[in-house]
């Protein structure tokens, strides 16, 4: 599935410029994420500072306990199937388009810091609140891993890691510490447990990153970086960030993926899959990524 629509009207308010350290350890990568996707945007709470409240928020919490929350948040993906479509969806597959909906920005949080500056908050559900229709979260930042040489070794919250292989197995660790709950919530809505599950997961960690870095000017280096998070066999990811190459019809590069998960879109339109799903064989890929390079 590709990226979630994200409104263009949120904006950043992570603090940047020469005191951002003394802010937050990822405030400026928040707001380097903000300057690329305009519709995402971080808020920072401090100390002592409510989280958010009222029409539109959701707690990531509660998207965990698979209760009230989470129907409230699954009434706006069936309303847009039904907008879009003309038709109501599945409830499994309306589960599956709110998961993607959810987690695809939600893994931002960790992998753009990581991917930027290096350092790698924890985001417990506890500390994550979101509002899907501004486009913004607001977390609450008390640890991150960094590196021994990283200006913000010595600040509170700060857990220092040897070298970045052991920097990579605490952005998996923090991904996996957030979306083990909300995959608890959402799968028995899904109809999926397990390793289907943790394909999804592991779809929206690498494409939410590989979406973005482009629009960071560093898309090749976000390939390499994600090939060496998921190598595969790093348990609960299901197989690896799976990059490949295509040729196009003039010789051209054209990277792509395999998916290790269905978003299901096709139960709504059979003949418009994922140019990166595993029921899109490579001429259509091909096709697709032309087409898209075209327009």
């Amino acid at each position: 599935m590709s990226a979630p629509a994200l409104p263009a009207q949120a904006v950043a308010t992570a603090a940047t410029g020469p005191d951002t350290l003394a802010v937050s350890p990822v405030a400026d990568a928040y707001a380097r994420m903000t300057e690329a996707m305009p519709g995402l945007s971080v808020t920072e709470l401090t100390d002592g500072e409510a989280a958010p409240r009222g029409t539109g928020w959701t707690h990531a919490a509660g998207l965990a306990r698979g209760g009230p929350e989470l129907d409230a948040f699954l009434a706006w993906d069936e309303a847009q199937v039904i907008r879009d479509h003309a038709q109501p969806a599945r409830p499994d597959v309306v589960a599956s388009f709110g998961l993607h909906r959810y987690a695809w920005p939600a893994c931002l949080l960790i992998t753009v810091p990581w991917f930027l500056r290096r350092r790698v908050p924890r985001m417990p559900v506890e500390h994550v609140t979101y509002h899907r229709e501004l486009g913004r979260f607001a977390v609450r930042v008390t640890t991150f891993a960094c590196l021994p040489d990283d200006p913000a070794a010595g600040l509170p919250g700060a857990r220092v890691v040897p070298d970045e292989e052991a920097l990579r197995a605490e952005v998996r660790a923090a991904v996996a510490e957030h979306l083990d709950p909300v995959l608890g919530g959402f799968g028995p809505r899904m109809r999926r447990r397990g390793r289907a599950l943790w394909g999804m997961a592991t779809d929206e960690t690498v494409e939410g990153l590989w979406y973005l870095a482009p629009l960071f000017g560093e898309e090749a280096r976000a390939r390499r970086e994600l090939e060496l998070l998921l190598p595969g066999a790093t348990r609960p990811y299901v197989g690896s960030a799976a990059f490949r190459e295509l040729t196009g019809p003039a010789g051209e590069s054209l990277p792509t993926r395999d998916r290790a998960s269905c978003c299901l879109f096709y139960t709504l339109d059979p003949a418009d899959t994922c140019a990166t799903c595993a029921r899109t064989c490579d001429a259509d890929r091909v096709r697709k990524l032309t087409a898209v390079d075209a327009g």
